[in-house]
């Protein structure tokens, strides 16, 4: 199922190796203001052609389909001018290890043309800028903060990570935290539409990520509740800190909206791996082809923002007759 949402929905398509993705978004108000210039920041931050990203570069600029005016709908395309299907020729009978390709080819008998590949996180970039929109004054920042367990503070230690992992063919994963303020109090609502259960349902969407924590997350099983717990400073709810990451009973209690996730490293990797041959049946040695990401991590940021914001809209038009 490609579509999320209720009230503010999208629905992505197509493929990275077919001739585009995009998005088509439901309940985008008519008045809403949007050119192509709204979309540059974000697009270029996660955009290809950094260290350690994939040296597969395409235009990226949305070509906008605006109905609005008839039914609330907006569908953004992005053109894929510069993929290579050679270079998945071998993956059907030599799968990635660690890629959807042996569970594609079993549930739909065909590697879906890159289907599950991290290009898919462009149209929800772009949904993420409508969305944006439509929740200011909330503002959404992510960053990296760690890749292969370095912190990104120590800027010298993670290029020296990178530039070795290049050398050796090998990828890199990382963690992403994810800060949202002047989110208002009540958003959220027990107990499978709880805002935790939403977020994770669309970070879980984006290719790669292996696990989320909120607030104190993990560390809060080795706590006691007198240091996890929140206490109260005033009448708005406002409280001295913030273990819970902002959400009390899986609705937002007015604090900061705080969580983090742990990106996998890249599947596709130069470096030789023992696998198996479907075709021949037997074990090889296989190095992948192509052109693939070292680390992915660097270019998820805008991804979980943008995922992030499409939750926040959904729900805050829930509480909105005008959306």
């Amino acid at each position: 199922m490609d579509r999320f949402g209720h009230r503010f929905q999208l629905d992505i398509f197509g493929a990275s190796h077919e001739p585009c993705v995009g998005v088509t978004l439901r309940g985008v108000p008519v008045d809403l203001p949007l050119a192509e210039a709204d979309f540059t920041a974000d697009l270029l931050r996660r955009k290809s052609g950094a260290r350690g990203t994939t040296p597969r570069i395409e235009d990226d600029r949305p070509a906008i389909d605006d109905r609005r005016a008839t039914d609330g709908t907006l569908t953004l395309t992005f053109a894929n001018k510069n993929y290579r299907d050679a270079d998945y020729k071998d993956f059907t009978a030599i799968p990635r290890p660690g890629h959807a390709d042996f569970v594609a080819m079993a549930k739909y008998g065909s590697l879906r043309n890159g289907w599950f590949s991290g290009r898919m996180t462009l149209p929800l970039v772009a949904a993420g800028v409508i969305a944006k929109k439509l929740i200011e004054p909330l503002h959404i920042e992510a960053r990296l903060t760690e890749v292969g367990g370095i912190s990104t503070d120590d800027a010298e230690a993670v290029d020296h990570l990178l530039d070795e992992a290049i050398r050796e063919g090998d990828s890199l994963g990382g963690i992403v935290e994810c800060q949202c303020t002047a989110v208002p109090v009540g958003l959220g609502e027990p107990f499978f539409d709880s805002l935790e259960s939403l977020l994770s349902h669309a970070t879980f969407s984006i290719p790669g990520i292996r696990g989320i924590e909120f607030g104190d997350g993990f560390a809060a099983a080795r706590m006691k509740g007198s240091a996890h717990n929140d206490p109260f400073i005033d009448a708005a709810g406002h409280t001295a800190r913030n273990g819970a990451g902002g959400i009390n009973g899986g609705i937002s209690n007015g604090n900061p909206l705080v969580f983090r996730i742990a990106v996998k490293p890249t599947s596709s990797i130069r470096k030789a791996q023992r696998t198996f041959d479907f075709e021949n049946g037997r074990m090889t040695d296989y190095a992948i082809p192509g052109r693939h990401d070292v680390c992915f991590a660097l270019r998820v940021p805008p991804v979980v923002e943008a995922v992030t914001a499409c939750v926040l809209a959904d729900l805050m038009a829930g509480n909105d007759a005008d959306l």
